[in-house]
């Protein structure tokens, strides 16, 4: 009789029937996933493994994580995590701009901004200029040494800025961008200033010509500091790491 028809369980019931560890919000939470993935995925044109739609169809747990693994594998690099950070660029809100959207965006274009205006500034001073550039960090001092290590460190930092923006932009056409690069991004900038001060005012102070020091060779110097602090600090951990490795006692890991 139809009165005693069983009713069709939900996908979240059914699993939590199935298998009592696995808990409602659990499989709710996977099930959302799988719908922003798919939603992800069709409007940036990726095909669709069908197995997907047979398994979602499904009320097992196992089926809805194998959907889960095999949407993961649909869209990647992109992540559940990425997908759901980006969201709000496709957000139909008009009062709501990019710069609100993506709140790391628009912090990148400011802190650009301020590293632009720090360079015209203070190569503006008379005190910028290739003699007291020459002088560095150990013959220069006062207000000359602050004007210039200002000019140094705008420098990297446009470099560093520039490395940053091109990041986020592709990270953000292949959907890989996650609230943690915000830290990650933060640290990098530190970095980014350090080393362009480091290769400007400490290598340049090894050369072979003084004559040769400028203001072009110490300018490209702080803007490839800027640029590559992620692979200095890389090449300068594989030193440390070489070093260590001299004075370990052999035998030892």
């Amino acid at each position: 009789m139809a009165a005693n028809a069983p009713t069709k369980l939900s996908a979240t019931e059914a699993a939590s029937q199935d298998n009592s560890v696995i808990s409602k919000e659990v499989v709710g939470k996977l099930s959302d996933e799988i719908n922003s993935m798919l939603i992800y995925a069709s409007r940036n044109g990726i095909n669709i493994n069908t197995d997907i739609i047979n398994l979602v169809q499904n009320s097992s747990v196992d089926d809805i994580v194998n959907a889960h693994n095999l949407m993961s594998k649909n869209v990647s690099p992109a992540t559940p995590k990425s997908i759901n950070y980006t969201r709000a660029l496709y957000t139909d809100d008009k009062k709501v701009t990019i710069f609100n959207k993506l709140p790391l965006v628009r912090n990148l274009i400011f802190l650009a901004l301020f590293f632009l205006a720090g360079f015209v500034l203070t190569a503006l001073s008379p005190e910028v200029n290739n003699d007291s550039l020459d002088l560095g960090v150990l013959s220069n001092k006062g207000m000359s040494l602050l004007i210039n290590l200002g000019f140094l460190a705008s420098v990297s930092g446009l470099g560093v800025a520039f490395y940053l923006l091109k990041s986020v932009s592709t990270s953000l056409r292949k959907g890989t961008l996650i609230p943690e690069d915000t830290v990650y991004y933060i640290s990098l900038i530190v970095l980014g200033v350090i080393a362009g001060l480091i290769l400007s005012e400490i290598i340049s102070l090894y050369t072979s010509d003084p004559n040769g020091i400028n203001l072009f060779n110490k300018s490209i110097l702080a803007l490839l500091g800027g640029f590559s602090s992620d692979a200095i600090f890389t090449v300068l951990q594989s030193l440390i790491e070489k070093i260590k490795a001299l004075f370990a006692p052999s035998g030892t890991n």
